[in-house]
């Protein structure tokens, strides 16, 4: 398993998550918090990061820190010998992710219109196939943090979302303020592809 440098985590957070305090940058690959907030203003002053302000406040990166934090993911993959294990794990992702975005949308829309969650037997069909869809992607995280631990949190975040789901909570489906299911599956694709220097549109031509 190959462990990615501090630096480098700061930098991805920031790149996985969009604008963010010191706080929610250390909080997503359980850093501390201090050692954060200095290393973002040494970001600030390499031009890597800077501080938004507005509607999306927060550290946001830089055009030269995208193209940074693309440097040192693609150099983590070369040293560790470990792009053809990540790029099969992201095209069994791509296999799920159509499913993932039908089941999202049968949520929130029915007949066209938005779910009223009126109908508690269509509600259930639901979360049963996110329950279906989470254990499958259960493996596929687990092997991606067997190559590289920031990935490690992943199939715990899923798991717990779908669990509370489950329960009742059904913010935890979709809600995008929160480490909802979709918030932490779109995250998960977003880190795929910053990984392998890939973007949204090109999934097209590298789908199987």
């Amino acid at each position: 398993m190959h462990h990615s440098s501090f630096e480098l985590l700061v930098l991805h957070s920031l790149q996985v998550g969009g604008a963010a305090s010191p706080e929610g940058v250390a909080g997503r690959f359980v850093l501390k918090e201090a050692e954060v907030e200095v290393a973002l203003q040494r970001f600030r002053a390499a031009g890597f990061a800077r501080e938004a302000s507005g509607a999306l406040s927060g550290w946001v990166l830089t055009p030269e820190g995208r193209l940074e934090v693309r440097r040192r993911l693609h150099q983590e993959l070369v040293v560790g010998g470990l792009g053809s294990a990540v790029r099969d794990c992201y095209q069994q992702f791509l296999r799920l992710n159509p499913l993932a975005l039908q089941i999202c949308s049968r949520w929130q829309v029915r007949g066209g219109a938005p779910n009223s969650h009126d109908d508690p037997a269509y509600d259930r069909a639901v979360v049963a196939e996110l329950v279906a869809l989470e254990a499958q992607a259960r493996p596929i995280c687990g092997r991606l943090g067997s190559l590289l631990s920031r990935y490690g949190h992943y199939g715990p975040r899923l798991s717990h979302s779908v669990a509370l789901v489950e329960a009742g909570h059904d913010e935890w489906f979709v809600k995008p303020t929160i480490p909802s299911f979709h918030t932490v599956w779109f995250e998960l694709h977003t880190d795929l592809l910053a990984t392998l220097g890939l973007d949204r549109s090109s999934e097209n031509r590298n789908s199987p």
